[in-house]
């Protein structure tokens, strides 16, 4: 069986993103989690574990999508084209609300630190998280409750396929629900990070902060607004593109390949954002080298020390002791 060019594409994207995302993943939520029980949990903490955990629950169906890919049908039973297709959007919307959340807070931390400072608390976190996990499941409900008894697994020319092929009657349900989920779940979420970025940027250019704490707020921001943009802006122009031409549009399936990419994308931004504890990742990947050179120079320097001490200064004579006087 020969495939097409695209679906090699698709292939190497998918094997890609597993084998960078997984590893990924755990090790954010390995940070996080650790940070947590340290020193308790903040407001990015708790988005950065549900974004892990999103980001998670995508990687494990992950294989399905390669697998169906690579013999181009659907082998598996049909309810599980539906539990699939309910995690990868749950995860890719949810990614996108919790990327919300966590540009949201950067900039009230910045621009009203004492207010937020009262609010600033675990318990606010978890409910908010919790509400914004609820908003993605009523958006996906009804999409789900179309699925007529086939659950969107379509048979034809010796082949299944699931989630492609849709009668005029499940379109007449999906083309509106996903204009509004794009626009709620993606276009809003949008304009909130962009306003909440921009004002992050221009406040911290007039702060009184270091360069070097300047470069690492800009960076951070700036990254996290263009993974925003470059993963999520394709697949949902696609759902307005859609709705506009009354069908569903056939490039919708490749247009999901940069929302895969954010799997493995979020977790740098994360790490960007403790930057402590990426530190200390790195310093234990390569902590023997480091520390065997922290040693030798701590050594070195304390020779030194001891060498400098041994030195007496020359004696200066007093008054009294000059001769003459």
């Amino acid at each position: 069986m020969q495939l097409a060019v695209k679906d090699c594409i698709a292939l190497i994207i998918y094997i890609l993103t597993f084998l960078l995302g997984l590893p990924a993943n755990l090790l954010v939520f390995f940070v996080y989690m650790r940070k947590a029980r340290k020193h308790g949990a903040t407001p990015n903490v708790v988005y950065a574990l549900n974004l892990c955990l999103a980001n998670l629950g995508l990687l494990v169906w992950l294989p399905v999508k390669t697998l169906e890919t690579l013999l181009q049908d659907w082998r598996l039973p049909a309810p599980v084209c539906l539990v699939y297709n309910f995690f990868l959007f749950s995860s890719l919307y949810g990614s996108c609300l919790f990327i919300t959340a966590v540009t949201a807070g950067r900039y009230f931390s910045i621009a009203f630190p004492i207010v937020y400072k009262r609010w600033r608390c675990a318990r606010n976190s978890c409910i908010i998280s919790a509400v914004l996990w609820l908003l993605v499941v009523l958006h996906l409900s009804p999409g789900v409750m179309v699925g007529e008894g086939g659950f969107f697994v379509s048979t034809g020319n010796n082949s299944s396929v699931c989630y492609e092929v849709f009668s005029a009657s499940q379109l007449a349900v999906l083309l509106p629900l996903r204009l509004e989920m794009a626009i709620t779940l993606f276009l809003l979420p949008l304009i909130v990070s962009t306003f909440c970025t921009m004002r992050c940027v221009t406040l911290v250019w007039r702060s009184k902060l270091s360069p070097m704490g300047k470069r690492r707020v800009l960076a951070v921001a700036l990254s996290t607004l263009a993974v925003f943009v470059v993963c999520y802006a394709p697949y949902n122009a696609s759902h307005v593109v859609g709705f506009v031409m009354g069908e569903n549009v056939k490039w919708r399936t490749y247009a999901m390949l940069t929302s895969t990419c954010n799997v493995f994308l979020d977790p740098v931004v994360m790490l960007m954002l403790s930057p402590v504890m990426s530190r200390g990742i790195l310093g234990r990947i390569c902590g023997r080298q480091s520390q065997f050179s922290h040693r030798g120079g701590s050594r070195y320097r304390c020779k030194a020390v001891s060498e400098a001490s041994k030195v007496r200064p020359p004696t200066v004579p007093s008054e009294g002791s000059k001769p003459g006087a």
